[in-house]
């Protein structure tokens, strides 16, 4: 059996390391050697780092904008919210047609907001993050002292205008409401062409400054149809009319033969009973439409020649209604013609007093035509006027007769009275 030596450990220095520098030193055991370095873990170490940095950058950053936004929206919220600069009351006309950048310089030009990009943003915020859209509106606005910017978009938005009124009178005719939108200061823009006599229902309108007058009349049409059909719906039943036209034909007769509300329903009830027995109408406001037209006035009394005088509107010269309304009527007349008053009466004449007085015979009507004559020669002798030429007397009352109107804003002007000096006999209704 053969013995083998174990290798003998030698220092470190005798194997090619440095010498020992002291006996303690050669006495120490030897050092293992170091673990190989690996490069990849060094370099994942440094990109990590790489991306925290960022990282930590990046939150500082967005910190930073954050605490900014904050601030700047409750900068904007004060700005929004708190009392504006106006120390009294002022009115503010926005044109139709400005953007909503526009409208926010002419407001911080009139005073109205202390700065326009608060304005801005809060309506552009408010348009689309709002729970419906909102749209700067046209018009004349009263703002009052110390008003927000939020309550001025409010009002502007919602078309919290000023009101003006625009009252056209019942009676007029097309051409005189055109002539009276044209006077109005308040509205803007032409007017296309005159619309369709009795197609407009007179009454009081609210306007904003710098509405167009094509649209009032517009206005004007459409409530003319709403209450005309709602109206011909409750019409009474058997009444000699087949459309809402002819019923706003009759109506424009009923609106200018009387101005006194207490006389409409009888008015009407006279014309029904003589649509029914095939008579004449024999209305002189059909007389002066037919000679005058649109302009609604003669400016003179209407002559026995007038009557004469044949046209399409006269009727003593044509059988049944007239082809078109002689004006616009009002409510009252419309309700008027679809609910007469139930009677016999077949004429009716001026009482010179406003009124008139309604029969059922021709006898009691010629008696009515002979009290008018007399009142109205003791009126002309009180004035002491001398009598005309004969020639150009006006003529008696008609057997359907014919009202002054209220007021010159009631009604065009009317026409005297007309018809033949003994009253015209009844004609027997046609037979069919």
């Amino acid at each position: 059996m053969s013995y083998t030596r174990p290798p003998r450990l030698e220092p470190e220095f005798r194997r090619g390391g440095n010498r020992p520098r002291s006996p303690a030193e050669m006495l120490e055991p030897s050092r293992p050697p170091a673990p190989p370095r690996r490069g990849g873990a060094r370099a994942t170490s440094n990109t990590l780092g790489v991306f925290l940095r960022l990282g930590s950058a990046v939150l500082t950053i967005l910190l930073a904008v954050m605490l900014a936004g904050i601030a700047l929206a409750a900068l904007l919220y004060h700005e929004y919210e708190r009392p504006g600069p106006l120390e009294i009351a002022r009115t503010v006309v926005v044109p139709e047609g400005l953007s909503s950048n526009d409208i926010s310089e002419l407001l911080e030009k009139e005073g109205v907001i202390a700065n326009r990009w608060p304005f801005m943003i809060g309506f552009l915020a408010e348009s689309r993050l709002g729970p419906k859209k909102k749209v700067l509106k046209h018009g004349e606005y009263l703002i009052k002292p110390r008003t927000s910017i939020r309550e001025v978009i409010d009002i502007i938005a919602e078309g919290k205008a000023v009101q003006y009124k625009v009252t056209i009178p019942e009676g007029l005719t097309s051409q005189q409401i055109v002539e009276r939108l044209n006077a109005e200061a308040n509205l803007t823009g032409e007017i296309a062409s005159v619309p369709p006599e009795g197609s407009l229902l007179p009454e009081t309108y609210g306007i904003e400054k710098g509405m167009t007058r094509q649209a009032l009349l517009e206005r004007m049409a459409e409530k003319m149809q709403q209450f005309l059909a709602s109206a011909w719906e409750k019409r009474k039943s058997g009444l000699p009319l087949k459309t809402p036209q002819e019923a706003v034909v009759f109506a424009s007769i009923v609106e200018k033969e009387t101005g006194r509300p207490d006389e409409r329903d009888r008015v009407a009830g006279v014309f029904m009973n003589r649509l029914r027995k095939g008579m004449k109408l024999q209305s002189d406001p059909t007389v002066i439409y037919g000679i005058a037209g649109g302009s609604g006035t003669l400016g003179r009394p209407l002559m026995r020649a007038d009557l004469d005088k044949k046209s399409t509107h006269n009727t003593y010269q044509i059988d049944g209604l007239p082809p078109t309304p002689i004006c616009n009527p009002g409510r009252p007349a419309i309700e008027a013609t679809l609910n007469p008053a139930a009677t016999n009466d077949l004429y009716f004449v001026a009482d010179g007093t406003g009124g008139h007085v309604f029969s059922a015979t021709l006898k009691e009507h010629n008696a009515a035509v002979a009290n008018w004559r007399k009142v109205e020669r003791e009126r002309a002798k009180k004035e002491a006027e001398a009598a005309p030429a004969a020639d150009a007397l006006p003529v008696p009352p008609s057997t359907a007769g014919n009202a002054a109107p209220p007021s010159p804003d009631a009604a065009p002007e009317a026409a005297a009275p007309a018809a033949a000096a003994v009253p015209m006999p009844v004609r027997k209704p046609k037979k069919k």
